[in-house]
């Protein structure tokens, strides 16, 4: 178990050799802990939110030259006293300076725990303290605005306003049930009924979202599939513009896969060149073939090329229903178009294929289009707002089904205590995704994935 009284220090810029590097300390006593090993201005007299410079010493032997910044509680990213120093980054200055705090009486903080003490001490609700690992880890831009929305409030906030508003409706029908016997009404159903459309009105769209918000936040895993020579490997180094992976005339040049990634209007996909599809004597071949088939069964995505410059119509009809089994979204991509017979091209744009050239790079915005189209089923607005934790989805999904049975409940005329534990299961919901509500082990779980130092 965590002390949360400890006064916390770790590093909060990444191991290895930089101009600079910034040490954390937090605590109560964090101002007291570095005004002993800081010989400039005596940092216990100093203002809030001010920055001193001077040098870290053990005794008399000077360690770094720093500057110090000092924030007081309850202004400060923790809520509680807080000094950061500023450091040469060399990772022995780093290690002398956090082994010196320990001596004073600082203890290593925990990955997480620094955005731990801000939602414990009411900076952040845990949507937010999300948010932050979530921008820490943003890979993409529009990864990053869904962060920072969130992180500044996003639609937790507003949950917890109409949680807020939920519990007096609570606490009224309660009351009704106190007096059973006097047959009294405290909770005017009609208002009830109105928040809670309110809160379903809400929170459904949000739940609608979470298909585009895993794809923005994890990225899509996406197979380039089909016969050998069908043109996969130029196609992945035409979407790269790079020269990724070997490309020959001769079938089985790829025998396992290569990996590589781009980014599309915000969301990141990772793109997989697979081993041709084809029954093969070759052992090693064979693994990649193999490997193909269980790439493409675990996929977000399927690009699956046909070489229409040599395919046949019943060949493509026979690999366009194989493809029906998989449980991923499939794009038929027609590759060699700029010299394909006028019968195939027919039948390509009858079945839907989005008609390139790989070698040529002809058409590729078209496919890169389509890609998108395919993954998003709407525009991603910029400040909308978007879920990408699962925690979240499953806890707005239980609170809609547990708002539906109020609702339903009341208008069936059903008796206040089963509304009454419908509505305590839709609370426990929200609070449980806005952190009204925790345990040891969700904020254990959640913080143990956040980098020491933040």
């Amino acid at each position: 178990m965590l002390n949360d009284k400890d006064t916390i220090v770790a590093p909060a810029t990444p191991p290895g050799v930089a101009a600079l590097a910034v040490i954390r300390l937090s605590g109560a006593q964090a101002i007291e802990i570095a005004s002993t090993v800081f010989r400039g201005k005596n940092l216990l007299d100093v203002e809030s939110h001010t920055i001193h410079f001077g040098s870290i010493r053990e005794n008399e032997k000077v360690i770094d030259e720093v500057l110090i910044s000092v924030f007081k509680n309850p202004h400060s990213y923790t809520g509680e006293n807080s000094v950061e120093i500023s450091c040469h980054g060399s990772p022995v200055v780093v290690k002398e300076i956090i082994k010196l705090l320990i001596k004073q009486g600082a203890r290593l903080a925990e990955p997480g725990e620094f955005t731990r003490r801000a939602f414990l001490n009411n900076k952040l609700d845990l949507a937010q303290a999300e948010a932050v690992g979530d921008l820490i880890h943003s890979e993409t831009e529009l990864s990053r605005q869904v962060a920072v929305n969130q992180m500044r409030g996003g639609y937790s906030k507003n949950l917890s306003h109409m949680r807020e508003e939920l519990i007096h409706f609570a606490s009224l029908i309660e009351l009704e049930l106190d007096f059973g016997e006097e047959d009294v009404e405290f909770a005017q159903r009609e208002d009830l009924i109105r928040l809670t459309n309110q809160i379903l009105t809400f929170i459904q769209p949000l739940i609608e979202s979470f298909d585009q918000g895993n794809v923005i936040k994890n990225g899509v895993p996406t197979v380039i599939a089909g016969k050998p020579n069908a043109g996969k490997s130029t196609l992945l180094n035409a979407l790269l513009n790079d020269e990724r992976a070997i490309v020959s005339d001769i079938p089985g040049t790829t025998r396992d896969f290569i990996e590589d990634e781009i980014v599309l209007d915000g969301i990141s996909f990772r793109f997989i060149d697979t081993a041709g599809l084809r029954e093969t004597t070759d052992q090693v071949e064979h693994m990649g073939i193999q490997r193909t088939k269980e790439r493409m069964e675990k996929a977000s995505l399927i690009l699956y090329l046909f070489d229409l410059a040599n395919e046949t119509k019943e060949s493509m009809i026979t690999q366009i229903e194989s493809l029906k089994s998989l449980d991923a979204r499939v794009i038929l991509v027609g590759n060699k178009a700029d010299i394909a017979q006028h019968e195939t091209i027919t039948f390509a744009k009858e079945n839907h294929f989005v008609l390139i050239a790989a070698f040529a790079k002809q058409n590729l915005e078209q496919l890169k289009k389509e890609i998108l189209n395919t993954v998003l089923n709407k525009e991603i607005k910029s400040g909308g707002l978007i879920v990408t934790n699962l925690r979240h989805f499953e806890s707005l999904r239980q609170t809609h089904e547990a708002l539906s049975r109020v609702k339903e409940g009341i208008e069936s005329g059903i008796t206040g205590d089963l509304v009454a534990q419908d509505i305590r299961q839709a609370l426990h919901y929200l609070g449980e995704l806005t952190g009204a509500i925790t345990t040891d082990d969700l904020l254990g779980n959640i913080f143990s994935k956040f980098c020491i130092g933040k």
